[in-house]
């Protein structure tokens, strides 16, 4: 698996610039108006990992798969859209469908770019959007608790939690603090998430900058890490306009492009490890003469649950898993010399595989 994120901001900040650069295509035209963005855009791109062409070098495998990851552009949010105003409705269902929030903030002064609220104020403008999720949240409880009502008397204890929940969320919002906050036991985890609400949605504020702030990030940046660092949340700086220069070049131009504008990796890079730590997820390989491949799991997944990723048959027949930990692998060069050097290991169900972990798992059909 990878992860979906929503890629949110108000019009005009560089969603859909951004968006074509992350995925190499024109297919979110960026524009000077609001609302240009009607439906949401939806691209794929692998995550890029170094490891996994080393692993694949050293198999001589014939086919590299990473892991993917799903970029959704959504229209641009104005105020009210809670209410309905603009493409509001639209907007918070989309939101709805992704794991995550990118947060895109204008953090660049140009006066050809017109903004929303005739300035730039990307804290105001992270509160704009925070406020109108937590408005839908709080209509969409009032509505679902009044829906509860019957299933309460008839003491239907799936409809109890459910309602114990929302409250919960419901008195935090009406704290003016978004649902992400409510301490939520294990045993209420999985209803808690099918709950679904906007503002529970973890966030990582994307603050674009002008090209020539990309390195540093400058006042306006400031502002908003300052802003993450306060709610527990991640921000990144990133040019949209960069990135899109960028994602017109070959591989060696791109890295001689990045070297003289100071920066080490592109934006992408950068933006999906942040998003890899927002949502607490790693990556194990499969390495072999056919393909080396990357596949994503959330940080405490056991091996037949890791085996589960790959097909369901795995997870139910799992004996044991053959591991390999990544540097034990590149040292050794490769299976054969880690087995020689005693680093395989059998590992059981009660494993809890770790990043960078090479598997072969073994199963009953």
């Amino acid at each position: 698996m990878g992860f979906k994120m929503g890629i949110v901001g108000l019009p005009n900040v560089g969603k859909s610039t951004l968006f074509n650069a992350l995925t190499k295509t024109a297919a979110a035209q960026a524009a000077n108006f609001p609302f240009y963005t009607i439906e949401p855009n939806v691209g794929e791109v692998g995550v890029p990992d170094a490891r996994l062409d080393k692993l694949a070098a050293i198999a001589t495998s014939k086919q590299i798969i990473p892991t993917r990851m799903t970029f959704v552009d959504i229209a641009g949010l104005v105020k009210g859209a809670s209410q309905g105003e603009g493409l509001g409705n639209q907007f918070l269902a989309n939101i709805r469908e992704t794991d995550a929030i990118a947060h895109v903030l204008r953090c660049f002064e140009d006066g050809d770019v017109t903004h929303v609220d005739g300035r730039v104020d990307p804290v105001a403008d992270a509160e704009t959007i925070e406020t109108e999720l937590m408005l839908a949240d709080l209509e969409s409880i009032e509505k679902r608790r009044a829906n509860l009502v019957r299933k309460l008397k008839g003491n239907d204890k799936e409809a109890q939690q459910q309602d114990r929940l929302l409250a919960e969320a419901q008195a935090m919002l009406e704290d003016g603090k978004p649902a992400r906050l409510v301490e939520v036991d294990e045993e209420d985890a999985k209803a808690w998430t099918m709950l679904q609400l906007l503002s529970t949605k973890p966030v990582l504020y994307v603050c674009n900058v002008g090209e020539s702030e990309s390195a540093e990030g400058n006042e306006h940046s400031a502002k908003v890490a300052e802003m993450a660092a306060a709610q527990g949340n991640s921000h990144v700086i990133i040019s949209a306009q960069i990135e899109e220069e960028i994602s017109q070049l070959e591989d060696e131009e791109a890295q001689m492009f990045l070297e003289e504008m100071g920066l080490e990796e592109a934006g992408l890079d950068r933006l999906i490890r942040a998003g890899y730590e927002l949502l607490h997820l790693e990556t194990y390989f499969t390495v072999g003469p056919k393909e080396a491949r990357a596949w994503t799991i959330k940080q405490g997944t056991s091996a037949p649950q890791a085996a589960g990723v790959i097909h369901g048959d795995f997870e139910k027949g799992f004996i044991r898993a053959e591991t390999i930990a990544y540097d034990d692998f590149i040292a050794c060069n490769g299976e054969s010399g880690a087995k020689e050097a005693g680093k395989m290991r059998a590992e059981g169900k009660s494993y809890i595989v770790k990043d960078g972990d090479v598997m072969h798992f073994l199963f009953n059909t």
